[in-house]
């Protein structure tokens, strides 16, 4: 029986983190939907300087449950998702991105020459930001991910203790150190309905103008 996706609002508050996983699969075209919707996350400049590895594999799972130091997640999980941050990816003539915002009407004549200027990589680039960049990309579209997850009834565990090394290996990027892990996420059914820790009051975290801590 299909469910009624949440609305964002919902899901947000629905989103738990998920410690332990059923091993019931996550049926084909549900992952699609899901991967569809994470790459509609933005990035900037459109740039899409971040890749998603699909890992449902055992071996693959029981690689990265290794390289995240021993964690259940991703044995558990039916569906581990790796984010990949290419820092390099503004090098690359990207015509097709261009060429499509132009084409949806998007673009002006005048955004399109700053993109193909590259003038923000370039300084990004001079001060040393090029991967924190990607990462930053990459981790929005792991945001997509967990929240349209929680909207399509599944469960998500957001993972940020791994071995940066193991982890390429176990995907098959070994060697590749211009490429960057972002966040591993486990996506699945949870074996339970984790309780919400809670947040502090958003008075003590959101300041209107300047820093108030």
């Amino acid at each position: 029986m299909e469910t009624q996706p949440l609305s964002v609002p919902a899901a947000i508050h629905a989103r738990r983190t998920t410690r332990h996983f059923q091993p019931t699969p996550v049926a084909p075209e549900l992952l699609d939907e899901l991967l569809d919707l994470a790459v509609q996350a933005p990035s900037a400049w459109n740039m899409q300087d971040r890749s998603i590895v699909v890992v449902t594999s055992e071996d693959g799972r029981q690689a990265l449950s290794k390289a995240a130091f021993g964690q259940p997640q991703p044995l558990e999980a039916p569906v581990v998702l790796v984010f990949v941050a290419d820092p390099t990816a503004w090098q690359h003539s990207n015509t097709d991105i261009a060429e499509l915002a132009v084409h949806n009407a998007a673009w002006n004549a005048e955004f399109t020459a700053m993109f193909d200027s590259r003038s923000e990589f370039h300084s990004l680039r001079e001060r040393g930001l090029l991967r924190e960049n990607a990462v930053k990309n990459a981790m929005i579209a792991a945001t997509y991910v967990m929240l349209a997850a929680t909207s399509l009834g599944l469960a998500s565990a957001p993972m940020n203790g791994w071995d940066a090394d193991l982890v390429k290996q176990a995907i098959g990027i070994g060697g590749r150190a211009e490429l960057a892990i972002a966040v591993l996420v486990a996506v699945g059914y949870s074996d339970t309905v984790p309780p919400h820790p809670g947040r502090r009051p958003r008075d003590q975290t959101v300041f209107t103008e300047q820093y108030a801590r």
